[in-house]
């Protein structure tokens, strides 16, 4: 393991694409989610007063929804102090300290509904919540200095310890869904008490060791692998079960690895996202194919229409493949990072950032969501969603997405020994130990990127940039002339003293991408990439039948159509064939005819923002 550290968020100022990402986020996505959340009685059941007849029972999960955008408003405020959003997490805090019990115990749902089955349910998501509320405890001090949420959740931990590792008198030993465990690393890393740390590692390291059944009245619909039980963590191959749930474990595994030098921990995890990377992860970076568990399923599974791609499965999975990206500088996992951050994430909030998705899928044909007209309650097979909404009743995702988008930073640098390194491009600046390094460029509108270096520290003395997987050929000069550079493990390694300023043309093509002939849903079959987006077409723009188009496998006359200022990217301009057929007659003699047209594509993200309509990200070519 190399162990860079990672520059904070806080240290670092994002402009252009994502800065304008985060300027949404802040002016618009907070607000709407809270008010959504306010209407649904996620923050007045902080209040523990729910009576029977009452509208807004309290929900198992709701306390996560709420700590999530807690920390979310948390890391909006590290740059710039809000009373009011400050009164609303006070509120929230105060109510906490004073409906938790004697024990430091606080869940909204069982305290209000059963108060006395706490923690003997494993599927009811208890310390899935806590460590919500852990994370946003956390999020808060640092941002304000107001330690009473911090307190808190620190005497809460502290019970969890004692009642499941040191005295165990729990039903069962780990979490039906994982979160609780890379709270605790960073409650160990904020307070320095390293107890936590000793909690997250036994939580983990009992996972897959007991015969834990998710509901103990009757035999569960899952299997153990739903759950990451089914084997003891250091023995796993593949990513397995709720796609969410794996990706959270994935991510305490490598924070733990990382806290306590665990080489053997380290492969288990570069082994599982090898296998998520390479068999189980759509072209847009979304994971967990199947509605039912949400969950990965088999290799090379990855249907289209009915992708399951939850949004938080992809920022679970950006989360995972960041720790990874700074304990082994490897170009391979900040890709990975980079393809679910511009594709799989973004695509769960709406261009005005009010309404999300859920789920994420690749082919969209509004018709079928209307097929199961003989049955009442809808068919085994799941179809997502055509437009966005502002609420769901697992509305885990837009809170997910505020925090995300808001601590976006943390990926971009890390800095390890004499050696600086850049994960990510974007307008941006950092300040740290002594560094100022910006960054300037349209990224990803162009491959065009200025690196402006400072280092008063007298400790730095390389910068290593990562050469996306997409770049076939770039240039690095600097004052116009060539600089030397080693390429190691994909990223470019430039030796400087004081200060530099580079230049570097990554080239970016439009260039048609195919899958494995494994991925039966996608034989024969192509996407349109440019960088790292992934691009759509949507009947809005192309016409009705939009499966009837094939696009020029030579790409012949493939050219930059408009800027939307929504997108703040440029569609894409391919040529292409539709197929010309009698569409009154169901079946009839094959024939040759079609009729050349130009395709219009826009970057995935962006699609199902203009009304329901068909839309498609793999063609048939010719």
């Amino acid at each position: 393991m190399d162990k860079q550290n990672t520059v904070s968020f806080d240290k670092v100022r994002l402009g252009g694409f994502w800065g304008a990402h985060q300027k949404l986020n802040r002016e618009v996505t907070v607000g709407s989610v809270y008010n959504r959340f306010k209407d649904t009685g996620r923050f007045d059941a902080f209040k523990c007063d729910w009576q029977s007849g009452k509208e807004g029972r309290p929900h198992i999960f709701w306390d996560s929804d709420v700590a999530k955008w807690i920390e979310g408003v948390s890391y909006i405020l590290n740059a710039q102090r809000d009373d009011r959003l400050e009164a609303i997490i006070d509120e929230v805090v105060t109510q906490i300290g004073q409906n938790a019990d004697r024990n430091g115990y606080f869940n909204s749902y069982y305290l209000s509904i059963e108060p006395y089955n706490k923690f003997t349910d494993r599927s009811c998501h208890e310390l899935y919540c806590a460590g919500h509320l852990i994370e946003a405890a956390i999020a808060y001090d640092k941002a304000t200095g107001k330690d009473k949420f911090l307190k808190l959740m620190c005497r809460y931990a502290d019970y969890i310890k004692r009642i499941f590792m040191d005295e165990h008198i729990t039903p069962y030993y780990t979490p039906g869904h994982e979160e609780i465990e890379l709270a605790l690393v960073k409650l160990y890393e904020h307070t320095g008490e390293r107890r936590y740390l000793e909690l997250a590692s036994w939580f983990i390291d009992e996972r897959g060791k007991h015969h834990e059944v998710e509901d103990p009245s009757s035999d569960s619909w899952q299997n153990p692998s739903e759950t990451q039980d089914q084997c003891p963590v250091r023995e796993m191959q593949s990513a397995e079960g709720h796609a969410v749930r794996m990706l959270y474990l994935l991510c305490g595994m490598a924070d733990t690895a990382r806290e306590n030098d665990d080489a053997e921990l380290f492969e288990v995890c570069r082994r599982i996202f090898d296998n998520i990377s390479k068999r189980r992860m759509y072209i847009t970076g979304g994971v967990g194919s199947s509605s039912d568990g949400e969950a990965f399923t088999i290799d090379y599974d990855l249907p289209n229409m009915i992708a399951y791609s939850e949004t938080c499965a992809a920022i679970a999975l950006v989360l995972f493949a960041s720790r990874m990206a700074v304990l082994e500088a490897d170009s391979k996992y900040a890709d990975t990072a980079e393809r679910a951050m511009y594709n799989g994430m973004l695509s769960g909030v709406s261009l005005d950032g009010r309404k999300f998705f859920y789920t994420n899928p690749l082919e969209i044909n509004p018709g079928f969501n209307r097929r199961d007209v003989s049955i009442r309650h809808g068919s085994h097979i799941k179809l997502p969603i055509t437009e966005r909404v502002e609420v769901f009743g697992c509305s885990c995702c837009p809170p997910n997405i505020v925090r995300m988008l808001a601590s976006l930073g943390n990926i971009f640098y890390s800095e390890s020994g004499d050696t600086v390194f850049v994960h990510h491009y974007a307008e941006s600046e950092a300040v740290f130990g002594g560094v100022h390094i910006s960054t300037h460029t349209d990224y990803p509108s162009n491959g065009k990127i200025k690196l402006c270096i400072d280092d008063t520290s007298g400790k730095k003395h390389k910068i290593a940039f990562r050469i996306p997987g997409w770049c076939e050929r770039f240039e690095l000069t600097s004052d116009a002339k060539a600089v030397g550079y080693e390429i190691i493990n994909g990223y470019a390694y430039v030796e400087f003293e004081q200060n530099c300023e580079l230049d570097i043309l990554f080239d970016m093509p439009i260039i048609l991408t195919e899958a494995s002939a494994r991925v039966f849903a996608d034989a024969g079959k192509v996407a349109v990439t440019r960088g790292p987006i992934v691009y759509c077409a949507e009947a809005v723009d192309n016409g009705e039948d939009l499966f009837a188009l094939a696009v020029d496998k030579t790409l012949n006359g493939a050219k930059l159509g408009e800027v939307d200022k929504s997108v703040m990217l440029p569609s894409i301009i391919v040529s292409g064939k539709r197929r010309v057929c009698n569409t009154n007659k169901l079946y009839q003699r094959y024939s040759e005819h079609s009729e050349s047209v130009d395709i219009k594509l826009i970057p995935y993200f962006a699609f199902a923002n203009r009304g329901e309509s068909e839309m498609r990200v793999w063609f048939e070519k010719y």
